[in-house]
């Protein structure tokens, strides 16, 4: 998503999100799902030297599913519909690998997550947390 041509998004902070100029209408009326089979996740650590810096790559999916269904935002620009993922503060072993993570709800919240008469803000707490990660390989 597009910030008035300036920059490219692709993740919104859930907890900002419905009061962000940038994302509060698609808050209200604009959310989609991103099915994925997974989200790849780059560890990162700080060094010996203080600086941040990325380690292994992860393949991330909640447990016991095929199908990752990731919360998103949209709206069209230049006739095409852009989207950014909205992430949350990750589980505490997520938190080993990465500062963030992506919201992602169950299949049974999909209807109601994307109908624009229901509250957003009703329905994430709904969101998955039980993760299974597991080293990526180069892809």
């Amino acid at each position: 998503m597009a910030i008035d041509g300036k920059r490219s998004l692709f993740n919104a902070r859930v907890e900002s999100a419905m009061d962000k100029p940038t994302f509060k209408d698609a808050w209200k009326s604009h959310r989609c799902i991103i099915p994925a089979s997974y989200y790849f996740e780059w560890e990162h650590f700080k060094s010996s030297d203080g600086k941040v810096k990325t380690g292994d790559k992860y393949a991330i999916q909640p447990r016991g599913c095929t199908v990752t269904w990731l919360c998103g935002l949209y709206r069209i620009e230049d006739g095409y519909p852009v989207f950014v993922v909205l992430t949350k503060e990750p589980t505490a072993e997520l938190s080993k690998i990465h500062d963030r993570m992506p919201l992602m709800l169950p299949k049974e919240r999909i209807d109601e997550w994307i109908s624009p008469a229901s509250d957003p803000a009703e329905i994430v707490p709904f969101a998955l947390s039980d993760m299974v990660m597991e080293k990526a390989g180069v892809f």
